[in-house]
């Protein structure tokens, strides 16, 4: 096989996004034969593509080796597994399923170990990322003991929720925020930092927008070693801003925007000095310097790219699914901590978070006004972080 022949289901914002860039020849080896929508409108199909309004006819077609599934996020789970029992090669938008029970049936589902199952991180291709992964792996930091990431800059308007019916609502997303924009930043945060064992969870709901979910976030995580972060997101402050500070003993690490990186770089390590200094009021000296960056990386075309090496050539996976499971439990715990006004300790129990979201989406009594959205000018591109 030198082409991956590929189904995509869910046309919406995103879905549209990867189709285009495939349809422009931009992954080499991947060509879409099918596309799958079953509430909108699918884009004029080409030659050789099929259309489809629902999707398990689309699996057991014939026509596909491979899914990409962005659908909303409840289908995840199975659609995925669906797609996996049949044999398929399977790419997943994130988050990969809305709960973390629902992240270990899903991957349950991936026994043929033959068939690759990855997730659309496409943070990780960012070059200013793999910089920071790779200062703080190689021991360049020295040991983290503090970590703040403020990423308010995912503002979105009360009618960005009201044109999607499901958005904004426990039985259509799942969850605000931490749901549908931040699974990029937490899961950048455990592959940069690993869980943490401790989480405890502030999360005003409906506080910016008319919506039931979280849409103001401040969350704390312990680590035994005695490091501590805190994370904060919201999608209801402007102007906004992304922030990551990283202290360390070797100095103090910031990324803003995710575009720049400063060091502020300890001639001594903090601690050492601490503890060698003859003098009660001295610091350690520092010398400010900017880290060079290539590049943003490849982004989502870089994570297709991948997917389709993986497939045809054994290239190893840059976002394996079965670490999407991660990101998901860090949402869940934030939230499950605000519901229970207490510390979760993780790994946590899987059916405590379930049950009580299942309970908020078959009780739920919220009523939102939707709106049918207008033709905009706005770019959808802009929304990425």
């Amino acid at each position: 096989m030198d082409t991956v022949r590929l189904g995509i289901v869910g046309l919406g914002n995103m879905g549209k996004a990867h189709l285009a860039n495939i349809r422009a020849g931009k992954v080499e080896g991947l060509r879409v034969t099918c596309l799958c929508e079953s509430v909108g409108t699918l884009p004029k199909l080409l030659e050789g593509e099929s259309a489809y309004t629902d999707v398990n006819a689309m699996i057991h077609s014939g026509k596909i080796d491979a899914i990409l599934i962005c659908t909303p996020h409840y289908s995840h789970t199975s659609i995925g597994i669906e797609a996996l029992k049949t044999g398929l090669h399977v790419l997943v938008e994130k988050p990969i399923s809305v709960h973390k029970a629902d992240c270990e049936r899903l991957i349950a589902a991936h026994t043929d170990k033959k068939k690759i199952f990855a997730a659309m991180f496409n943070m990780r291709t960012n070059a200013v990322f793999k910089k920071v992964k790779d200062l703080i792996d190689s021991g360049e930091l020295g040991e983290v003991r503090r970590v703040h990431w403020e990423v308010t800059n995912w503002f979105r308007t009360n009618y960005y929720y009201a044109t999607g019916g499901w958005r904004g609502t426990w039985k259509g997303e799942g969850g605000g925020v931490l749901m549908n924009q931040c699974p990029h930043n937490l899961d950048l945060f455990q592959w940069l930092f690993g869980m943490p064992q401790r989480v405890r969870g502030f999360c005003q709901f409906g506080r910016f927008h008319e919506i039931e979910v979280e849409d103001d976030v401040t969350a704390v995580f312990q680590y035994d070693n005695g490091t501590t972060a805190t994370f904060v997101t919201s999608t209801g402050e402007a102007p906004g801003r992304n922030v990551l500070e990283i202290s360390a003993e070797k100095g103090r690490l910031t990324v803003k925007d995710g575009t720049h990186i400063h060091f502020q770089r300890n001639r001594q390590p903090m601690s050492e000095f601490c503890m060698t200094a003859e003098a009660a009021f001295a610091m350690p000296e520092s010398w400010h310097m900017d880290i060079p960056v290539e590049n943003s990386g490849g982004q989502h075309v870089e994570i297709l790219q991948n997917f389709t090496s993986a497939i045809l050539k054994g290239e190893k996976l840059l976002s394996p699914a079965e670490e999407g499971i991660r990101s998901v439990e860090l949402a869940n715990a934030i939230l499950l901590s605000t519901w229970k006004d207490a510390t979760i300790e993780l790994p946590m129990a899987a059916s405590d978070y379930e049950d009580i979201l299942k309970d908020k989406s078959e009780n739920s009594t919220f009523q939102k006004t939707k709106v049918v959205a207008k033709a905009s000018s706005d770019d959808f591109a802009k929304s990425f972080r």
